[in-house]
């Protein structure tokens, strides 16, 4: 319906929605019933102040768009062990697509939150220790939870998904922690009784007692990517240790390393990095840095998508417009 000439409150209600009772700043141009994009021809709809109840007359109807969305979180951090530390679990991964419940939102402009890898452990000298946890990435209501480091001195960290324990340290990194449906990762795993630790999970799979758990492909922008892959589980680098270190899940999980530091996650997939594992005393003895995260957004053609800042991109693919954040920035939905 159009608001008629001679409007009242309950008639912009009718037209726009909001509360009951009525709260005044809900009408404001811009605010929560009425973008910032509503004209009148009675004049601009007022953004703060006194509104000029005559100005909503015609108004345009509020336009919903509905927006797909993939957004994963920062990956882990390997933990540092001289007999083999636990791998990095994933950034959690949360997506509508395909088939979903999407998110519906006015034309305007939304601020992107890209989630960091979380920093490995640096066990030099002789201190073993957990990986930090990753930075969550958060898209409106949608909220991924960084991974959880790789146990170095104990179980790994939970997080999306979880980190893998270290060398002879009970329990694992729970996934899914906080928990949402469905889940947006899995749990690492328990070392087994030899001088290495366990993997990290992913978002496709919990990790195993010495590789990570692989990520999930989503194909969000035209091409089935997979991503969000558990770091490998480091070892001590010993003659009578015959096993080698993990690598990491699919999906840009970090290798463990035997004698060394591990590998860091990739950039931009949520993977957890790998954990480290040496001889006392010698070479390089930290944690992998987990990978940073990702949001990316699908709307429909007739609701084009900006972005900024330009280090984001956008493109299409199927008729849809696809907005691809690397860094934290801002969505604008036309």
């Amino acid at each position: 319906m159009a608001v008629p000439n001679n409007p009242k409150m309950s008639d912009i209600q009718t037209e726009f929605g909001g509360s009951n009772p009525i709260q005044l700043s809900e009408y404001y141009r811009g605010g929560s019933n009425v973008p910032s994009n509503v004209t009148s021809p009675n004049g601009p709809i007022a953004t703060s102040g006194t509104i000029t109840m005559g100005s909503f007359r015609s108004a345009a109807a509020v336009t919903v768009v509905s927006l797909d969305y993939l957004v994963i979180a920062g990956g882990g951090g390997g933990g540092a062990n001289s007999n083999g530390a636990g791998g990095a679990g994933a950034g959690g991964f949360r997506t509508s697509f395909p088939g979903g419940t999407t998110i519906d939102l006015n034309p305007g402009d939304y601020s992107i939150t890209i989630g960091a890898g979380g920093a490995g452990h640096n066990g030099d000298p002789e201190n073993a220790g957990d990986g930090a946890s990753g930075s969550n990435s958060v898209f409106q209501t949608i909220t991924s939870a960084g991974g959880g480091g790789g146990g170095g001195a104990g179980a790994g960290v939970a997080g999306g998904s979880g980190g893998g324990s270290g060398q002879g340290q009970s329990g694992v990194g729970a996934g899914n922690t906080p928990p949402v449906s469905p889940p947006q990762g899995n749990p690492g795993a328990q070392s087994v009784p030899e001088e290495r630790g366990a993997g990290g999970g992913g978002a496709g799979a919990a990790g195993s007692s010495i590789t990570g758990g692989n990520g999930s492909p989503n194909s969000i922008n035209g091409s089935n990517v997979t991503r969000a892959g558990g770091g490998g589980g480091g070892a001590r680098n010993f003659p009578a240790v015959p096993s080698p270190a993990g690598s990491g899940g699919s999906g840009g999980g970090g290798n463990g390393a035997k004698g060394g530091g591990g590998s860091a996650g990739t950039a931009n997939t949520g993977g957890g990095g790998g954990g480290a594992g040496r001889l006392p005393g010698t070479g390089n003895f930290i944690g992998g840095a987990g990978g940073s995260g990702i949001v990316i957004i699908r709307s429909p053609a007739n609701h084009p998508l900006s972005v900024s800042p330009g280090t984001n991109a956008t493109s299409s693919t199927g008729g849809d417009t696809v907005a691809t954040f690397t860094v934290s920035g801002t969505l604008t939905v036309n």
